[in-house]
Parts: structure tokens; sequence; C-alpha cells
């Protein structure tokens, strides 16, 4: 059956942004778990080349997706593997953390940003420029309240998920997360930054580089993931609506021939359930309930990326969406892609 989609008001919506300088463009995809139903694109690519438009093939600068893309997938192919229980605490497998307060926080904590760890990275400023030196100071970083308290977003969530997945795979996050997620599905376009200069060329630009004096095309726009190299949990994934498309369709069927990532149908499932109780948010493991959704009604689950990015699921209604856009390019004020993203929710899932 085909989707009920108004994609009219989609691409007005959409276009609409544009015009109004929320984005320098954008492109988007509504499907199923048979596959894409509806797309499109809309505004340049970047406003100081007004003749080239944006492109459904564009590579962006995807930020947190990362945590989606390369965190919750891999940490779902180890609990697979029978290498991870979500609810033993990291001190009793990972010998970096023992004897500190870290130990005690497990990776569903970490899952559900629960761990109680610090809500800035700020990494730099504690810990200095060298990756090993980020890595110890984060690893033994004191809590900044108990486990299990309270749901406070955080970066250092990611992170540290990221650099587990590295101890118990014994691969790099950009190699573990392209062996067992995405060349297994066929995201031929979906790699750790920076990027060669032919991919780049075909980037999104993000925000303006006060150190070169020009936008960020093809270099992440996250500052911890610049600092530790272009690869950690936190962000410096880049892909394209496509790979997006075929991620998203593999989550609502996870038996289709030819797709055999690591993590299976159960991952999936567990993780689109409020594990949080009474505390609110709500949350899932890294995915959330999307805002003016509930889980008994509507079932929408989502994450956004600070560049402007953002992907949502819907297991009980078979539909996914995703809506990119370089909106930082213009700006880091939220509100404006905030209504566009709910906006745009609503007429996907209507």
């Amino acid at each position: 059956m085909a989707l009920d989609l108004d994609t009219d008001r989609i691409h007005r919506l959409l276009h609409d942004g544009a015009r109004d300088k929320i984005y320098p463009g954008a492109v988007w995809a509504v499907g199923d778990s048979r596959g894409t139903r509806a797309s499109g694109s809309t505004g340049v690519l970047d406003p100081e080349r007004p003749d080239e438009p944006m492109r459904s093939d564009t590579v962006f600068d995807v930020a947190s997706l990362t945590k989606i893309l390369a965190v919750w997938s891999s940490i779902g192919c180890l609990v697979e593997d029978g290498k991870l229980q979500l609810d033993a605490p990291l001190g009793d497998l990972w010998p970096e953390v023992s004897g500190h307060q870290l130990a005690q926080v497990t990776a569903r904590h970490l899952l559900t940003h629960t761990a109680g760890v610090p809500l800035r990275a700020n990494l730099k400023n504690l810990y200095g420029t060298d990756p090993q030196d980020v890595r110890d100071g984060v690893l033994r970083e004191a809590l900044h309240r108990p486990p299990g308290e309270a749901v406070e977003y955080t970066d250092r969530a990611a992170l540290i998920l990221g650099y587990l997945a590295e101890h118990l795979s014994g691969q790099r996050l950009d190699a573990l997360a392209a062996e067992r997620v995405w060349r297994t599905l066929g995201m031929a376009q979906t790699c750790f930054g920076p990027l060669s200069l032919e991919a780049a060329a075909r980037c999104a630009p993000t925000e303006l580089d006060d150190g070169t004096g020009t936008h960020l095309k093809g270099t992440a726009h996250d500052f911890s993931a610049r600092l530790l190299g272009g690869v950690c949990g936190i962000a410096g994934a880049f892909s394209v609506l496509d790979d997006l498309a075929t991620f998203l369709r593999y989550l609502l069927d996870p038996n289709q021939p030819n797709a055999s990532p690591g993590f299976s149908a159960d991952w999936i499932k567990e993780s689109l359930q409020i594990h949080t109780g009474e505390l609110a948010p709500p949350r899932g493991l890294f995915w959330h309930p999307a805002p003016g959704t509930t889980q008994e009604a509507d079932d929408i689950w989502v994450h956004y990326g600070f560049t402007g990015t953002g992907m949502w699921l819907s297991p009980q209604q078979d539909r996914w969406a995703a809506l990119l856009t370089n909106k930082l390019y213009y700006s880091r004020d939220r509100e404006p892609l905030t209504r566009v993203r709910n906006e745009f929710r609503s007429l996907a899932f209507a």
C-alpha cells in the first residue's frame, strides 16, 4: 500500500525554510520496510555558489547521528556477539575504568543518558590535545551524580561507549562500524572524516571556521571529533540520504535478504522502548520518542544531529523518515529548525 503523503506540503515546508534562511538547502525521504516512497531536495548546497542546487547525493556531516550509525549499531553487534551485557558494571569488563567512578556505570546507563557523567565534553580544556590523555581523562573523570538518578543528554555517553566498543572489539570505532554495519548494509558513502577532496566537493558546508575564514566542508564540525582526529563516538561521520534510507529500512525489516549487519532484530526491538521508567524525558537506547508524540499512540522514535540532520522511525507504522540540512551554515539558533523538524515529522507520519 502506498504511503498517504502530502508531498506538496513537505516540499513547501522545506522550500520555505531555505527561502527564510533557516538552512541553505535540504534533502529528505520517507519510506517503509520495502524502500523509499517519496523524496526530494530544495535550496542550494552553498550560498556562495547560488547556481549549484542541493542534490539527493549531497554528502552531509551528520553530527550526532554518528551516535546511532556508529555507536548504537556497534554496541548492538557486541551485545549480539555476547561480548557485552548491558547491565554489567563497566568495571567488571574494562580494566581501564576499574578503580574509577565510571566502574559502577553500565552500558544501559550510558545508552539512556542516565549514567551521571559530566554534561559537557570540554575535552581540550580539561585534558589537553593528546588523544590518549583525553581518553584517560574521560574514563577517570568523576561522576556528577549517581547513575540512574536523572536523564541528562550528554555527548560523553557516546564517547565512552565508543571507547568501550574499541576495547571489546579490538578495533577502532571507524573500522568496527564500517566492517560490521556499513559495508554489510551497502552504505558505501558512509564514513568518518576528514573526507577525500572528491567527496568533500559534494559535501554541504557547515559553520564558518574562524581559523581558516571558510566554512567547514568535509571536516567534522564537532570540536571533539576534530580534536580526536575525526573519529569518536560523539560525531564525525558523514553520509548521504540513500545510505540513511538503507539503514532505516533495515531497522524496520531486519530479515530482508542480502543485509546482515552484526546487530539483530532483538537489539532494534529492545532499543525502541522506554528504559527510563518514570524519569523524564523518556529514553530508549539512544533513540527517544519524537517530540509531541507518545509511544503508545504513535511509536515514533528520533535522533537529531547538531548540524541540522534528523531521522525518525516507527515500527508500529512501518515508516521511516530522514531530513538532512546544513542549518549551521547560518546559525546555531535551534528554534527555527525545531519548528521545521516537528512539522516535517507530522507530515511524514500523518
